[in-house]
């Protein structure tokens, strides 16, 4: 997953591209942060657009929403290792209550499925992508954790939903797995040890196919491991004689292996569950750490949002290989609008009235062409073509808050010279601001492009 404060400049992101109001003008944030005189490289970049994110978040409820998410999470992680663990206990209680029992048979129940699965998650991981999350995607999905409609809460799970798919996150799906398989078999490990400490158990192995002395090699090899660490184990000879005393259950029997202890076949099935079960466990567990950590995810700071910030900041004054320094007064030419055709477009930003070129165009306009939203490059270029293709003059509905930086003052030339009958340029917005509206009338007037106040 993105770290916190990549998170929360994700999520401003997001925010803005669904026209959230926060709690300070982003604009006014990005304009005061251009003053900082640093170079960006794509570290100081990232520093800078994370702490860009901060101070517009200043009273802290998106990066509150953020926290509440991931308390959430690992609060749900941590519930249901609590449930798995004692799951595994009480099945290993009901399990054990006899007094004789087949070795065998709790050995399987102890290892069995978990085997299986264990097996099954090793060929999935070497011979899938695995850019698909798997079933435990939906328990720490925050879809089912937080209910809210707000564009915070919506946007926040909209992003933790697209981490779940990065192919990074089949590493941290696979770390809970595993975590839960090991709280499962702790709690096996707890009641064993408990019900082995205060009651006496006598093992037992029953086997039709199978002959008691190929029964003792079995012990033998599945013996090694726990051997290796330290556990006592049968030997043959009571291997052979646990199989005498389950197949005669009687008064002479049970006084004839008096002398066969139990203590060996419960530090065989305690170092089995150890060492079969446990250990591969939280080496796959600590595996999964590590490739989640090699492969988290970053902050691509190549999106067209980010690369426009920062491409602001980095700008100087002056650029003189485009443009050449000229005097020229402060105050844009006064539109004028012609009769004929007109085409109407916003640049980047929507407006919330979808006539809102009504007033200036009145009844000047023979036909009007809703362009729409200007934004991308494919929408430029197909601007341009239409303009190649038909007389019309265009009105450019432009946010009031909205930058004359060196970008958009290319944008509204190449317009300007493409369309027939020119360029008019409107400030859009319920609040204008004065300094602003000054800005845009020193940059529509060095290009000699029409404002309609």
């Amino acid at each position: 997953m993105l770290s916190q404060k990549d998170q929360l400049t994700e999520l401003v992101r997001e925010l803005e591209s669904r026209n959230h109001i926060f709690a300070t003008d982003p604009l006014l944030i990005t304009e005061k942060m251009k003053s900082e005189k640093e170079t960006i490289s794509k570290e100081s970049g990232l520093k800078k657009l994370q702490r860009r994110a901060q101070l517009i978040d200043s009273n802290g409820k998106i990066a509150k929403t953020l926290a509440k998410i991931d308390t959430r999470i690992k609060a749900i992680i941590l519930i249901m290792s609590v449930v798995w663990c004692a799951s595994g206990f009480t099945g290993l209680f009901a399990l054990l209550q006899a007094n004789v029992v087949n070795f065998f048979y709790v050995l399987v129940c102890l290892l069995g499925f978990h085997t299986f699965m264990l097996a099954t998650w090793i060929l999935m991981t070497l011979f899938t992508k695995g850019d698909k999350p798997t079933i435990f995607a939906s328990f720490v999905s925050p879809s089912h954790l937080i209910r809210g409609k707000d564009d915070i809460t919506t946007s926040a799970v909209a992003i933790y939903e697209k981490q779940l798919h990065h192919v990074g996150m089949r590493w941290y799906l696979g770390r809970i797995s595993h975590q839960l398989w090991l709280a499962t078999l702790a709690g096996m490990l707890i009641a064993l040890i408990v019900l082995l400490m205060v009651r006496d158990y006598n093992f037992s192995w029953e086997s039709t196919l199978l002959s008691g002395q190929t029964i003792a090699t079995l012990v033998s090899w599945m013996a090694w491991l726990p051997n290796l660490v330290g556990f006592p184990t049968p030997s043959p000879e009571q291997v052979l004689a646990s199989q005498q005393f389950a197949t005669q259950m009687t008064e002479a029997a049970n006084t004839a292996t008096k002398g066969v202890s139990s203590y060996e076949w419960a530090m065989l099935l305690i170092g089995s569950l150890l060492m079969y079960g446990i250990v591969p466990r939280a080496i796959l567990w600590f595996f999964c750490a590590l490739m989640f950590n090699s492969k988290k995810m970053a902050l691509d700071i190549k999106l067209p949002y980010y690369q426009k910030i920062l491409d602001f900041w980095s700008r100087t004054v002056t650029d003189e290989d485009d443009f050449v320094e000229k005097s020229s007064p402060f105050v844009a030419p006064t539109a004028t609008i012609h009769q004929g055709n007109k085409l109407v477009a916003l640049l980047e930003h929507p407006h919330a009235n979808p006539d809102w070129y009504a007033k200036t165009l009145t009844e000047s306009a023979t036909e009007i062409y809703n362009f729409g939203i200007l934004d991308s490059r494919d929408d430029m270029e197909k601007l341009i073509d239409y303009l190649d293709k038909n007389e019309v003059q265009v009105l450019l509905g432009i946010d009031a808050n909205a930058l004359p930086d060196r970008g958009t003052m290319r944008k509204l030339s190449k317009i300007n010279a493409k369309s027939s009958q020119g360029l008019v340029v409107q400030l859009v917005g319920d609040k204008q601001d004065t300094q602003r509206l000054q800005q845009w009338q020193k940059a529509l007037s060095e290009h000699q492009i029409g404002l309609f106040t």
